[in-house]
């Protein structure tokens, strides 16, 4: 068995205090055995107010954010998955998750590539495409303390075509870190998620914001763990923020996909003509 950590938040519009949440939950979960930490979907600063944003969100090797969550991974011996809008390459703004090992280096990094983009019927609207640039490619990490992790967030998890590439990857554990609407949380979060875990033959690690931000926004909760035959290991609830623990027996993966090995057996479709 091995322990994770999940923290579900409630961030806000500023990185220091969110950093702070941060490495205070790498050390406790550090503390209790966990080896790896899960954080939500922009942990690090959730603003939906562009201009005020603007003045934080900056180049990774230029993010105090960055320097202070590695330093604690480091200090803990914990591996940690944080979730930050950065300044990329081309200049413009990507929603990624960074992977620091235990030793507080970068061991992975992932640009969203599902821009979240809806209207509710009840008034509630999104477009994060007219403020980040989305990500191109699938991207998995190896030699992890669970295995091979894949790397996804939030709006993703619609998206089947990403998992069945991580699956083609082998992957042990899939990360879809998130910060649902309630209405959208209510009606599909759990169904995805579980649907992902089938459908990949593996773990699904889902930390969540939760609850009323800073920004106006209120967000689902429920983080989740779910293993490789769906079924849910771990629900945080859709109240409080704060850290919560599972174990993850790898050994599960090799007997679900021995039973139902739907990964070995899926084939190619072929296009219409």
């Amino acid at each position: 068995m091995t322990k994770i950590a999940l923290l579900q938040m409630t961030s806000g519009v500023d990185p220091q205090a969110n950093a702070a949440t941060i490495c205070d939950a790498a050390r406790g979960a550090a503390n209790v055995g966990a080896t790896m930490l899960f954080t939500p979907e922009m942990a690090g600063l959730l603003d939906q107010k562009r201009a005020r944003a603007s003045e934080h969100i900056v180049p990774e090797s230029e993010s105090s954010l960055v320097k202070d969550v590695a330093q604690a991974a480091g200090e803990a011996g914990i591996w940690i998955s944080l979730g930050l809008p950065v300044v990329n390459e081309r200049g413009g703004w990507s929603n990624r998750t960074i992977l620091f090992d235990a030793a507080g280096n970068i061991a992975a990094r992932y640009d969203k590539i599902h821009m979240f983009d809806m209207a509710l019927d009840g008034g509630e609207s999104w477009q994060e495409s007219r403020a980040y640039d989305p990500g191109e490619q699938a991207v998995s990490c190896p030699d992890t303390p669970i295995g091979r992790l894949g790397l996804t967030i939030c709006y993703d998890i619609r998206f089947p075509a990403l998992f069945e590439e991580l699956g083609r990857q082998q992957c042990d554990a899939i990360a879809t870190p998130a910060a649902f609407t309630v209405p959208t949380g209510r009606a599909h979060w759990h169904l995805l998620q579980r649907a992902r875990a089938v459908e990949s033959s593996a773990f699904v690690i889902a930390a969540a914001q939760v609850g009323a931000h800073e920004d106006g926004r209120r967000t689902y909760g429920h983080s989740l763990v779910v293993d490789p035959w769906g079924e849910v290991l771990l629900d945080m609830g859709g109240e409080d923020a704060g850290l919560g623990f599972c174990n993850i027996d790898l050994g599960r993966i090799a007997e679900v996909r021995s039973q139902l090995p739907s990964l070995a057996n899926r084939r190619d479709i072929p296009q219409s003509r």
